[in-house]
């Protein structure tokens, strides 16, 4: 089996090169973005954003609300540049939050 993995290397990039994907079906509210916040400012920031080259946000939404809210100017990514357009599509519906068995 061939398994792509992503680059090992988090890069921190600044908050306006990163673009919302304008379809996302998770809305983050107010009070949603605050416990994020309240959560990194806490524990640290656990998970980076994943984006594409040209960008735009594949996951991690609330997490740059999130860090807007807490003053930061940039955020940790790791590119999914080895995703077409359709493989971003089923990241978002399935990502790392995988149904339990």
């Amino acid at each position: 089996m061939d398994l792509a993995f992503a680059p090992r290397q988090i890069e921190f990039w600044p908050i306006e090169r990163l673009r919302p994907y304008t379809r996302n079906a998770k809305m983050h509210g107010a009070d949603q973005v605050a416990r994020i916040a309240a959560s990194m400012a806490r524990f640290g920031w656990t998970v980076p954003c994943m984006v594409g080259d040209d960008g735009e946000l594949i996951a991690g939404h609330g997490r740059v609300l999130a860090a807007t809210e807490l003053g930061l100017s940039e955020v940790p990514v790791i590119r999914l540049d080895h995703l077409v357009e359709a493989e971003r599509r089923a990241y978002r519906g399935h990502g790392i939050a995988l149904p339990r068995s």
